[in-house]
């Protein structure tokens, strides 16, 4: 497949890796950078994938332009308000757009729509990220700035069939994560783009979300290092796993993937949903999400173990993995 894919924020920490994996799967990337008019640089281009955040600018003029050229869109995000506007402003365009099409936002929603898919009725997910460590991007830090300042500093959460605003310190507890993590500290109501993208297809009333204690201590350290390449691919020694459980009644149902560096395995993420999206798979018109777009189980495990190893045990409920603490 010779197609061209835009990449808007080529030059970034997150751009460099997609570059490399569009050049890996045979497709030619067009980089344009922050400045770039983006009419002339989507012209000739079979897709663009938007990289470059803060994407609360970015994102609606991308999609725009890629509207008018008559283009997919994808992009990275993991701000939880941009991917709200993208569906209010966008659900009917002529065009497919995947919003969130990133470790957050698109990993945890293929895990919840492989979770879910047995039930009727979803009466609670729950997604619980381990992170070896998490030494974030000058852009994580930017767009995490611009977030809080969209909910003047306070916390949100998903419950009762919405996001809300919560204020106070976030509750903390522990979590029993599949072998080797096994149980560690975590922190509650820890909100990513997931509790965005999941709600858009999947219906349940809340959504618990955790994420290491260790993790969210490195993201507040302000003097906290960005990634360090261990290997020629520029990939960090950091590990992930990510634990997602749907309840529907008595029946319980546990996902998990795990594999290394939350940066760079966000690139065959969207370059995956790319390449299906140019060969008609999953290519409606409109704004969905990885999870409402492929099926899950087939889309990760296309991307090889080597990139995200997926475990798919079904699990009744009753047995162990919430804590005794456990926020509900």
């Amino acid at each position: 497949m010779n197609k061209r894919i835009a990449v808007l924020g080529a030059a970034g920490h997150t751009g460099r890796f997609i570059v490399a994996e569009l050049e890996r799967r045979g497709l030619t990337p067009i980089p344009a950078g922050r400045g770039t008019d983006l009419d002339q640089a989507f012209r000739g281009a079979d897709a663009v994938i938007n990289c470059a955040g803060p994407f609360n600018a970015t994102a609606g003029p991308a999609i725009e332009a890629a509207i008018r050229a008559g283009i997919p869109y994808l992009d990275v995000t993991a701000e939880v308000e941009v991917v709200g506007d993208t569906f209010a402003a966008f659900g009917d365009a002529g065009i497919p757009i995947v919003p969130a099409a990133a470790f957050y936002g698109g990993l945890g929603d293929l895990l919840a729509t492989a979770a879910t898919s047995p039930f009727t009725v979803v009466e609670e997910l729950t997604i619980a990220y381990a992170l070896s460590s998490w030494h974030p991007t000058g852009g994580t830090r930017r767009t995490g700035k611009v977030s809080m300042s969209r909910r003047d500093g306070n916390r949100i959460a998903f419950v009762d069939h919405r996001l809300r605003v919560r204020d106070g310190e976030a509750p903390r507890a522990e979590w029993v994560f599949p072998a080797p993590v096994g149980r560690r500290a975590v922190v509650g109501e820890f909100v990513t783009a997931d509790s965005a993208t999941i709600p858009s297809h999947i219906g349940t009333p809340v959504i618990h979300s955790f994420m290491t204690a260790n993790a969210v201590a490195d993201l507040r350290d302000p003097d906290a290092p960005e990634p360090v390449a261990a290997d020629a691919s520029g990939r960090s020694t950091q590990t992930f796993l990510v634990e997602v459980v749907a309840r529907s009644g008595r029946q319980e149902r546990r996902v998990t993937a795990s594999g290394r560096d939350i940066y760079a395995v966000t690139a065959p993420l969207v370059v995956e949903a790319a390449v299906r999206i140019l060969a008609g798979e999953g290519a409606k018109a409109g704004v969905a999400t990885l999870g409402a777009r492929f099926d899950p189980i087939a889309f990760l495990t296309a991307l090889g173990p080597e990139t995200i190893e997926v475990r798919t045990p079904g699990r009744e409920a009753g047995t162990p993995g919430r804590e005794a603490g456990t926020p509900e």
